[in-house]
């Protein structure tokens, strides 16, 4: 089989508005280097008020266990109580929007980023992320690009989120789909 039209990386062009100066950038990928990914556990209170000088929005309670990566913190939002596992990635080249009451569970990945397959320029596609409050994102799990998962939706373990979830369903598989009513008792 011979392809006719071939991916030319050269002509790449991200188009990423970072919204953040150069110096900002090294200064944030330092930080998360040393006080964020580095599995030595500082307490949640040090990294939120680092995120927040980053521009985040950070609310009451959070707590960010050992070896976060948090791509641009400035493109971040977390409501109250919200929980962010260890080894969670966001991948945040869009905006992220995390509710109350959040969990994201070990290894987890947001990812706001993808490629247009079909254009030879290999076009970066971003899309935020959005997860209402109560949701769960369970180990191992991934959050497409441009997904919104509903109030109180439960995305399972090492489960894909391609689509956007309804509120009250749990969903299971890659790709993800609704197998069953969140019911809280």
């Amino acid at each position: 089989m011979t392809l006719l039209n071939k991916v030319n990386n050269a002509a790449f062009q991200t188009g990423i508005n970072i919204n953040a100066s150069k110096m900002k950038q090294a200064l944030w990928y330092l930080i998360n280097v040393i006080f964020f990914k580095n599995p030595i556990n500082i307490s949640s209170g040090s990294k939120i008020l680092l995120l927040r000088l980053f521009g985040a929005t950070i609310g009451n309670g959070v707590v960010i266990k050992p070896s976060v990566n948090i791509k641009y913190p400035w493109k971040l939002k977390v409501g109250d109580q919200s929980w962010i596992g260890e080894e969670v990635w966001i991948d945040n080249l869009a905006d992220v929007t995390i509710g109350d009451n959040v969990c994201i569970s070990q290894g987890a990945l947001l990812l706001c980023g993808n490629h247009n397959y079909k254009k030879q320029t290999f076009d970066l596609m971003l899309g935020e992320i959005i997860l209402e409050d109560g949701v769960w994102i369970g180990a191992k799990s991934v959050v497409c690009p441009g997904v919104k998962c509903a109030s109180h939706s439960i995305l399972s373990v090492s489960s894909i989120a391609s689509a956007n979830l309804e509120p009250y369903t749990i969903y299971k598989g890659n790709p993800a789909i609704a197998i069953k009513k969140r019911e809280i008792e």
